[in-house]
């Protein structure tokens, strides 16, 4: 048996989740599809949707329209959304609860993109705090007159010179956030070297009336476990460690309920649930991009399987599903993943990046002018 995960369950709204584990958003990849997958290993879970611009849905930009379709399965409807202006952000979450169209939504407050701070959004907002006030105040009040509960996700700071977790945790559990996630990296670090948990640990002792979720770094279930007991967290929000790997989360509710976590599968375990993931994407998009959307997610599945460097390359060039089954019958379905596999990383790993600020952005940061949110519309990030 495992060592039983001291946790409480996460309340969100009427909502209660358990284990307290969050599904990151991630631009391009927890799409309907991918929520769905995830959901077959452990429903019951919190998967957040793309990130979609709150600017975006105001001005109703049809690319977001589609982005923030649920599946009808999909019974607690979570999505993220970023915004910069307090009017734009009510006027979208004002949108969204009309339509009845989430339960549950997320403010992003860590985008690290240059061409996102540079106007001064982002990551770049907390450095704002009476902006950033307003933002979360608003956001709260208009969500909560539709009985939408909200929680933020950020980061550290800008750089080692300027960080704004602390402060930023406490704007948020005053305004009435239901609970906040930290990535334990700066906006400038980007996705490297190693998140901080240590900085997750300092949040969690500044913020005491709200849980405090922490991000970054978790590979496997037993790396949740690990930064709870270090930081004394409430929960954790998967990102990378999942990518390639839905089944995390059925390991992720193994760990927290003290059960055996099932081991490693072999590669033909993967390639069934990899076909499954091809499948649903071609469903879900026009013909034609759903494959093309799911070379990136062909590699993460293999990451770590003696597979061969041709027959890895040939599956990032997949054209069709029968293509995909071809490739599917050149591997070895009783290979398992070489020692360390499970920690090989995915997705990004670049860093550190320049963060650029609009001139004199520093030099007021008291004021509560916002960025123009509707040259933002088509940026992303998280």
């Amino acid at each position: 048996m495992n060592e039983v995960v001291t946790a409480k369950p996460l309340q969100l709204g009427e909502r209660s989740i358990w284990p307290p584990v969050v599904l990151a958003p991630m631009a391009g990849v927890t799409n309907q599809p991918f929520r769905t997958l995830c959901r077959e290993f452990a429903s019951g879970l919190v998967y957040v949707n793309e990130m979609v611009m709150a600017a975006a849905l105001v001005y109703k930009n049809p690319k977001t329209e589609a982005m923030i379709a649920f599946g009808a399965d999909e019974s607690f409807r979570s999505l993220q959304l970023y915004g910069s202006d307090p009017k734009i952000m009510a006027d979208a979450i004002t949108q969204l609860g009309r339509r009845n169209a989430v339960d549950h939504i997320d403010l992003n407050f860590g985008c690290p993109a240059p061409k996102v701070t540079r106007r001064g959004g982002g990551a770049a907002v907390p450095l704002k705090k009476n902006l950033l006030r307003e933002i979360v105040n608003v956001a709260v009040k208009t969500a909560g007159s539709f009985g939408i509960p909200v929680t933020c996700k950020f980061r550290i700071g800008l750089n080692d010179d300027l960080l704004t977790h602390i402060h930023t945790g406490l704007i948020c559990q005053d305004a009435g956030v239901v609970a906040i996630a930290l990535h334990a990296r700066t906006a400038e670090q980007h996705y490297a070297p190693f998140a901080r948990w240590e900085a997750i640990a300092e949040l969690k002792s500044a913020v005491t009336e709200i849980p405090v979720l922490g991000n970054g770094d978790i590979w496997e279930a037993s790396d949740a476990r690990e930064m709870m007991n270090q930081t004394g967290c409430d929960g954790v929000v998967i990102g990378r460690g999942c990518l390639g790997k839905p089944w995390l989360f059925r390991d992720m509710v193994a760990m927290f309920n003290g059960e055996p976590i099932p081991v490693t599968p072999k590669l033909g375990w993967v390639l069934e649930v990899m076909l499954r993931h091809a499948i649903a994407l071609e469903a879900h998009f026009p013909p034609g991009r759903g494959i093309r959307e799911f070379r990136k997610h062909a590699g993460w599945y293999l990451t770590g399987y003696p597979v061969g460097g041709d027959l890895r390359r040939q599956f990032g060039e997949i054209l069709s599903i029968e293509h995909l089954c071809q490739l599917i019958e050149q591997c070895d379905p009783d290979a398992s993943i070489v020692a360390g596999g499970e920690r090989f990383v995915r997705g990004h790993h670049n860093g550190p990046v320049n963060i650029a600020l609009p001139h004199g952005f520093l030099e007021s940061l008291d004021d509560l002018v916002a960025p123009d949110d509707a040259t933002l519309t088509h940026m992303s990030g998280g």
